[in-house]
């Protein structure tokens, strides 16, 4: 996450920098590949904004903040592995992004009751590492690690990965390498998927130098080699950090591809980028009409192919409620459905910690079998899964 700074720039929450916002004009709405019906969203009811619970969906605790456990979790991100669930977050003590963060994964039979966290990344005395997600290529599940150098300047990191086949062991870590078979400069967002035709893996680095939100794709479904930068054209931006930050991604009914995007200029809305060529060139970042608040959210697609986009359209900083939001075309958004309500169902902070805040935050979502899974933190403290029948989504 970002915060503005008066002047500098300062090592921020889960995963980069802190700039100062960029105060570029906003980019035409009309102008994005995604939108959402005009009165969707009831402001006038900040709980729920208007909209019904989604019919069905379940939450359960993957991992709880106590007085003596870690009280800063953040970053959930969920798989499903060999016959079980797998979700992994980064940690620490009390505080975002201190010396002694790590990586910590729990696993479950059936995502209702999970284990005692383990360690998959322990912390380094050079760098903070955190949690860059996950993927699995046949018999073995791929697990990224973003490094983050404390002496590098502008701040930024690279990526790494490590494997494993039972979900207990694992390997070394080994650098995620480009095209060019060199380590891949940047850090990876949490969202590497498939493409609809199975041959293609798509997600977004945040490249050297500085934090710059590119797209890159890999013809390599092991995911650790090959990757490549997709064309797209930054919006202005007058930091080390790009405007569009925090990406997700989801497949439209025509095939192109939708790159969802938080934007750091306070627009409050999300913005969306579009490619027609399997992610190998994309348009300029527009703004939509998704209100969004300014945070990390998660786009997808259901199994009939239906689009997805999960966040907190708040239209302000507060993270509540958590939303999930339906199109049958992957470019209109017309229906919605809350997760998580704000208001007094909104859980209290328990332990106070920097950067920590009330809220839903950081979504990141999962599609197994009959469910889509949302995994998330809680006040940054509590690691929580929220479980939605596909039944309840799709257009009938």
């Amino acid at each position: 996450m970002f915060k503005a700074q008066a002047a500098r720039l300062t090592f921020m929450s889960g995963w980069w920098a802190a700039a100062l916002l960029s105060v570029t004009p906003l980019v035409e709405a009309a102008g994005a590949p995604i939108s959402v019906a005009q009165d969707l969203f009831d402001v006038s009811q900040p709980a729920t904004l208007g909209l019904a619970h989604a019919a069905g969906a379940e939450t359960f605790r993957v991992y709880g903040a106590q007085a003596e456990t870690n009280q800063y979790n953040h970053g959930a991100v969920s798989v499903y592995f060999n016959g079980h669930f797998y979700t992994q977050w980064q940690s620490s003590a009390c505080d975002e992004d201190a010396a002694d963060t790590h990586v910590l994964y729990a696993t479950s039979a059936d995502a209702e009751q999970w284990s005692e966290a383990r360690t998959l990344a322990p912390a380094r005395p050079d760098a903070v590492v955190t949690n860059g997600g996950w993927w699995v290529s046949g018999d073995t599940l791929v697990a990224y690690l973003n490094i983050w150098p404390t002496d590098m300047e502008p701040r930024g990191g690279w990526v790494e990965y490590i494997t494993s086949t039972d979900g207990k062991t694992w390997s070394k870590p080994n650098a995620v390498t480009a095209a060019n078979d060199k380590p891949l400069a940047g850090v990876i967002e949490q969202d590497v998927r498939l493409l609809r035709d199975g041959k293609r893996l798509l997600t977004a680095v945040h490249v050297q130098p500085g934090l710059i939100a590119k797209p890159y794709y890999t013809d390599d479904l092991q995911g650790v080699s090959g990757w490549r930068q997709g064309e797209m054209q930054n919006l202005p931006h007058d930091s080390d950090v790009s405007r569009e930050i925090e990406p997700s991604w989801l497949q439209r009914k025509d095939g192109a591809l939708v790159m969802t995007f938080r934007d750091q200029a306070s627009s409050f809305k999300v913005l969306a980028a579009v490619s027609e060529d399997r992610g190998e060139h994309w348009s300029t970042p527009a703004i939509s009409n998704i209100p969004d608040s300014r945070a990390k959210q998660s786009a997808g697609n259901l199994p009939d192919g239906a689009a997805f986009v999960v966040n907190n359209p708040s239209g302000k900083k507060h993270r509540a409620p958590l939303v999930i939001s339906t199109s049958a075309d992957g470019q209109y958004f017309d229906k919605a459905f809350v997760l998580r309500s704000g208001g007094s169902d909104l859980p209290q902070q328990k332990f106070a910690g920097r950067y920590k805040r009330v809220g839903y935050s950081y979504p990141k979502s999962y599609v197994h079998g009959d469910y889509v899974y949302v995994s998330y933190a809680t006040g940054k403290e509590d690691i929580e899964i929220t479980r939605i029948p596909v039944s309840s989504l799709v257009y009938k």
